[in-house]
């Protein structure tokens, strides 16, 4: 039926459907409603389609579009009849409407939920995928306005159009009549429908970063023309780097006659450049940008890397001046990275671009860095680059991405063309925020489930220069859904650094079995220790003696390799003294030839005072050919073979390390080595836990169905509970009615202002019983002496309210209630939050200081499956006590499972839902009862990843 609100809005103009889209080619265009002011971009749009498109259009020749078409097509009342348009550079390139229609297939309005829609793209854009970014938007805007299906009509040579409709994924039928393909189908999602959009997401996304990464030509604009300054710099590392595409140097201030710039072909302004230009990057003031901007635009340039400040970073004013850049960028179809940029970098072998203000192409490699601050990014890439002083060892780098204010490509993005990037195995991201919580999540998930991602995450506020959403949830919390994306969470740079070159070099543990050998016996000790504390289950450790020879090394790592009872091996080396003892070069290639005769365990080496050791590491385990000449600034050549995406690491190791004796054959392992054990072993750890989400991941598990769940009964109820206001904490009574649809049944309670009142609830409920204060303050207070419990009759009932009242007062600020027992076992609380940026999380720990002080509680994100119920359960320190601890009854954690997974179904089906808390929730030996619960309700959070894909607004 429709509203009156939708008749006072049927012809206003509806902002909220103007959205910015990443097109298949990785472009990006801008969908907007059709209105009156159009009329001659819809002329001059429809002058540049070809004869043929506009005869599938209407069926017929047609050439022109009359005056009384022109009206038709720019005048909507935004319900019954939309139109939308596909817009570059302020120009249409596709068109889209729909118009309502009733059963007899003629024009109505509401009730009626059925509308014929049709296309028109320009001839130059067609396989862009700008029909199926239509189609999704003009579908959400139908949904919207009450319809459920659309149906079209298009001619069997069509064949492109027919395409997009059946590849859309939603329900539909076809049929021929009259030499005209009929399709219909239905808007509401499906999962097809809505794997077919992420999976154009990705492709679309992926394919805008590899743009801007792989570009075959660069303009650098704002050159000095003396040495010196940000644009010379970046100029300079391109040029050194080998970048095997066109450079071109820009500055308005060049003199007119000045035709190069240290051998790089010098410009006035982007136009002046006479082939393409598909990479821009800006050194200019940011008050100049905008011109700048305006000029690639105009040329066709595909994006931008902006290291210009004074933005979003500097105030309000820049924040504003980063909106417009943003924009401004977008209208042209451009992408950006920044502004306030360190750079972008690519070390493959036919691109060498080194875009950034880093003085050196680092070495080439198989890790994709992404930071958001330039300072992070620098303490990355020496860190990698580094052959000592930390993690030693040559490491390189596939491409590396610093987004600065990341005001339009962010990590999600990078993440999107890394997930399929053969060149990349391992991915390291220093986020100091996520924009959008929920997409990070899922794209993390598809991501970890290929390849390694090592995230590092500030827990304190946002940088100003970065518009993110507000998120209520603890850093504790975030930190805990990201692992279970299968996120490896670190926290120090550090950490991010010995994490992801472990899991670069070397393949995944198949468990926590350590096996520890080496000759020190007090370092094979503390080896030992941080190992069980990292909850690890290492062997005794064998002490080789300080004598120990590089045979004995290759002998007892040969050894520990081959037992089934290890699933992994740390060597710990120190200096050792006399004629006997091992050199570096010698030492290392007997760990690398053992290791190598069992490539499917990790091999990990603590070294003291061993730096030659170290560099011997990396330089025996260098399989790639070495180039000839490698080129100016790079210390590498060609790039090692490709690894298929999805494989385990396998230790596929860098090219550019030195050559040292004894350099094996190809295919032998790089070997991490670590100056401290607790490094090597917190390492170690976390491939351990990835390891273990990796298989686990494989069987993710499902939600149940529950024949007993009333879904529907449980909507009549919530919007019957809404009417009432916008969002309000329901009543106890309809907490349990609405739960009861769920099968979530909790222990009555009743309430007992007299112990008149309380020995009547008593009688009702049959002793014995238990006499609660339900006051905020003492509520779930047992410790305070609020609560009396195991009350056998009358007497003992009246005894404990005169005691309440006595120690808090008076019953109408107790509130005391009166409940049946329940069985004993153990106290829990189970919460489920919509936080607006992260979506529904489900949350689970023990009742009391478990919980409230020790923060002992575990969370998954809803919709939860059976498997990830089970592990939410024993995520928790204190999960021993649900399993018979020293001697205790275990209790029915099944029972408490399932009570999860209810939980979880009812905030998913339901996302009014806003807030719901069962506690306590005692688990018994058979069975678990909830003895308390709230729940509040409000107006669904948006939800954007179950829309159309958009780009974040600006």
């Amino acid at each position: 039926m429709q509203t009156s609100a939708d008749r006072k809005g049927r012809h206003q103009y509806p902002a909220h459907w103007e959205a910015d889209v990443v097109l298949r080619d990785g472009g990006t265009a801008r969908i907007r409603p059709i209105t009156v002011d159009d009329a001659d971009r819809l002329v001059s749009f429809y002058e540049q389609v070809s004869d043929e498109s506009k005869y599938y259009r209407f069926f017929a020749p047609y050439p022109r579009l009359s005056a009384k078409d022109v009206h038709r097509f720019t005048h909507h009342d935004f319900v019954d009849r939309v139109g939308l348009a596909a817009t570059v550079g302020g120009e249409f390139i596709a068109t889209v409407r729909y118009d309502r229609v009733g059963a007899d297939g003629m024009p109505a309005t509401a009730p009626a939920d059925e509308a014929e829609v049709a296309f028109l793209v320009q001839d130059a854009h067609q396989g862009r995928g700008v029909a199926s970014a239509l189609l999704e938007h003009i579908a959400a805007v139908a949904r919207e306005r009450g319809i459920r299906r659309f149906t079209a009509e298009v001619l069997p040579a069509n064949t492109k159009m027919i395409k997009v409709f059946t590849d859309a994924g939603y329900t539909q039928k076809r049929s021929f009549e009259d030499g005209v393909v009929r399709l219909e189908f239905d808007l509401e999602p499906t999962d097809r429908s809505l794997a077919v959009q992420r999976a154009r997401e990705q492709r679309a996304e992926a394919r805008s970063v590899r743009r801007l990464l792989r570009p075959g030509s660069v303009a650098v604009v704002g050159v000095g023309r003396v040495t010196g300054g940000v644009g010379r710099s970046v100029l300079g590392n391109i040029r050194d780097a080998g970048y095997g595409g066109r450079l071109y140097a820009v500055n308005k201030a060049f003199p007119e006659d000045l035709t190069d710039v240290d051998g790089v072909p010098a410009y006035r302004c982007v136009r002046d450049i006479g082939d393409h230009v598909d990479l821009a990057v800006v050194a200019v003031p940011a008050e100049h940008v905008p011109a700048v901007v305006a000029e690639c635009g105009e040329h066709g340039v595909q994006g931008l890397v902006v290291l210009s400040a004074g933005y979003a970073e500097s105030g309000s004013e820049g924040r504003e001046r980063q909106r417009a850049l943003v924009r401004q960028a977008r209208a042209y179809g451009m992408r950006i990275i920044g502004p306030n940029a360190f750079g972008i970098i690519n070390t493959a072998a036919d691109v060498r671009l080194n875009a950034s203000l880093a003085p050196q192409l680092p070495r080439p490699g198989r890790i994709g860095m992404f930071a958001q601050s330039g300072a992070i990014g620098i303490a990355l890439l020496s860190r990698l680059h580094r052959r000592g002083g930390g993690v030693t060892g040559v490491t390189g780098v596939s491409t590396f991405v610093s987004a600065g204010n990341r005001a339009d490509v962010s990590g999600n993005d990078v993440l999107q063309y890394w997930y399929d990037d053969p060149e990349t195995d391992v991915v390291l991201m220093y986020l100091e925020s996520i924009g959008n919580p929920r997409k990070f999540t899922r794209l993390a998930r598809r991501t970890a489930a290929a390849k390694p991602l090592v995230v590092v995450q500030g827990v304190g506020s946002a940088p100003q220069g970065h518009a993110v959403r507000a998120t209520r949830l603890p850093p504790a919390t975030v930190a805990a859904l990201l692992r279970q994306a299968g996120v490896i969470r670190v926290d120090t740079i550090t950490e991010l650094v010995d994490t992801g070159l472990l899991l670069a070099r070397q393949p995944l543990p198949a468990g926590p079995r350590v096996a520890i050998l080496g000759n020190s016996e007090s370092l094979g000790v503390l080896t030992y220790d941080r190992c069980l504390a990292e909850g690890l289950r290492p062997s005794r450790p064998l002490d080789l003696t300080t004598g120990a020879t590089a045979e004995d090394f290759h002998g007892a790592l040969a050894r520990a390799l081959a037992d089934d009872t290890n699933d992994a091996v740390v060597v710990t080396a120190i200096p050792a003294i006399g004629e006997a003892s091992p050199g570096d070069a010698e030492l290392a290639e007997a760990l690398r030839s053992a290791a190598a005769a069992v490539p499917g365990k990790p091999v990990l080496v603590v070294h003291v005072e061993l730096g030659g050791l170290a560099e011997a590491l990396s330089a025996a385990a260098s399989t790639a050919p070495q180039a000839a000449e490698p080129a100016p600034g790079a210390e590498g050549g060609a790039r090692p073979p490709h690894r298929p995406a999805g494989r385990p690491p396998t230790g596929v190791p860098e090219t550019g390390a030195p050559t040292a004796p004894g350099t094996p054959a190809e295919g032998a392992r790089l070997i991490p080595a670590y100056p401290a054990a607790e490094r090597a072993v917190r390492a170690l750890a976390e491939a351990v836990k990835y390891g273990q989400w990796r298989r686990e991941a494989m069987d993710p598990g499902k939600v149940p169905e529950y024949d007993d769940i009333d879904e529907k009964g449980a909507a009549r109820l919530i919007d019957e509970l809404l009417a009432r206001g916008e969002g309000l904490t329901v009543s106890d009574a309809e907490t349990c009615e609405l739960l009861g649809k769920y099968g979530i049944r909790v222990r009555r309670a009743l309430p007992a202002p007299t112990p008149d009142a309380a020995a009547e609830a008593a009688r009702t409920l049959g002793y014995p019983v238990a006499l609660k204060a339900t006051a905020p303050h003492l509520r779930h207070r047992a410790d305070l002496g609020g609560v009396r419990l195991d009350l056998a009759d009358e007497e003992q009932l009246r005894r404990a309210y005169a005691e309440l009242t006595e120690l808090f007062g008076k019953p109408e600020e107790l509130r005391p209630v009166v409940q049946s027992m329940a069985p004993r076992g153990v106290d829990t609380v189970v919460r489920a939050v919509i936080d607006p940026a992260a979506g529904a999380v489900l949350s689970f720990g023990l009742a009391g200081a478990a919980s409230q002080l020790l923060g002992d509680m575990a969370h998954r994100l809803v919709p939860v499956t059976d498997r990830e119920a089970t592990s939410l359960v024993r995520s928790i320190r204190t999960a021993p006590l649900l399993f018979g601890w020293r001697g205790s009854t275990p209790v029915d954690t099944p029972a408490l499972e399932e009570l999860l997974l209810r939980v979880s179904r009812l905030v998913d089906d339901h996302p009014e839902v806003v807030a719901v808390t069962l506690e306590p929730v005692v688990v018994a030996p058979h069975g678990a009862g909830v003895l308390g619960a709230t729940l509040r309700l409000a107006p669904p959070p948006a939800r954007d990843d179950l829309g159309p894909r958009t780009m974040p607004a600006y």
